[in-house]
């Protein structure tokens, strides 16, 4: 008999979201080791539901903390809460309730595509020909429809790892954790791969934890990020917020570089600065509606044609480099 809990929605591609102030993942002081090494150091964090990028350099934890989550790792001490569900005594539970895409190869050599994903669903304690639909639903989803009957091994590694991704959705879970899904991809299967987490997170419902060393990827497609160094965080919040700039200067494109436009921008009492080529940050007292207004200004008076404005932000790149003080 199935599990009512186990039992995916109509689609296994669709769960509903339902709206919370509880965060999806809580971590509070969790210590994890591995002898006399310490890959978890008084960790704690809380990552709201949508999609979350967990940032870090190797060896600082990141791997661990996914296991830690699933209850493949037992901390040494701290407290955890994963969908509502306690870390410590109810990890069999979280694992029927989250999907995961594991950074290794996972298939099954033997076994064709359909075979493989509708095993995993089984796994996931549904029933056979449950799964066995499932599987072909979540397939054709992942773009391997036409493969379905090929087995696994003899897959590309693009192929190999949306089998990854299908096997993790089988089951339909609320949460997905997915350690490097881009790994190995060329430039095109990249681009693939983050339309399908983004429609993922966007449009079906499922909650998203990426674990990455690829920022551009994580900028594209998430909407938090967790920093994490050395087996403690360092930086969390929304990539909207951790890429704006104190005082919302703006970038100003010329169409050609125009010391006179900078000059004039310094007389109007502005802060601003050459970015290179015809770019400049200019930053004012005042709404952005006046400092734009200044801008034209400057622009007509020293004859220089404006291309575009925009509110200046950093990259991701540069928050995470400051975050792990590089």
């Amino acid at each position: 008999m199935t599990n009512s809990l186990l039992k995916p929605s109509d689609s296994a591609l669709h769960t509903s979201n339902i709206v919370s102030t509880v965060p999806l993942v809580s971590i509070r002081n969790l210590t994890v080791r591995y002898g006399s090494f310490v890959a978890l150091n008084n960790f704690s964090c809380d990552i709201e539901a949508g999609c979350t990028g967990l940032l870090g350099p190797n060896g600082a934890g990141k791997t661990t903390l996914i296991k830690t989550i699933l209850g493949f790792i037992q901390p040494e001490s701290g407290e955890g809460d994963i969908l509502g569900l306690n870390l410590k005594d109810r990890s069999r539970e979280i694992r029927q309730r989250v999907g995961l895409m594991p950074e290794q190869d996972c298939h099954i050599p033997g076994l064709t595509a359909v075979g493989f994903v509708a095993y995993a669903g089984e796994l996931a304690g549904m029933p056979a020909d449950q799964a066995l639909r499932r599987a072909h639903e979540v397939l054709e989803y992942s773009g391997l429809g036409e493969a379905r009957y090929r087995n696994v091994e003899t897959f590309s590694t693009g192929m190999k790892q949306r089998i990854k991704l299908a096997q993790a959705m089988i089951h339909g879970p609320k949460l997905l954790l997915l350690d490097e899904p881009t790994n190995g991809l060329d430039p095109k299967g990249r681009e693939e791969m983050l339309e399908l987490i983004a429609d993922i997170s966007k449009n079906k419902g499922v909650n998203v934890l990426i674990s990455s060393h690829l920022l551009p990827d994580i900028e594209k497609v998430c909407d938090q990020v967790v920093v994490v160094m050395k087996g403690q965080l360092v930086k969390a919040g929304t990539v909207k917020s951790l890429r704006s700039i104190d005082g919302e200067p703006l970038d100003v494109d010329l169409r050609e570089e125009s010391p006179l436009f900078l000059a004039k921008m310094k007389d109007f009492g502005a802060k601003a600065i050459s970015l290179g080529y015809s770019s400049y940050r200019v930053q004012m007292d005042g709404t952005r509606e006046e400092t734009m207004f200044k801008i034209m200004q400057a622009a007509q008076e020293t004859n220089a044609q404006v291309r575009g404005i925009k509110l200046a932000q950093r990259s991701l790149e540069e928050v995470f480099l400051t975050a792990v003080g590089q």
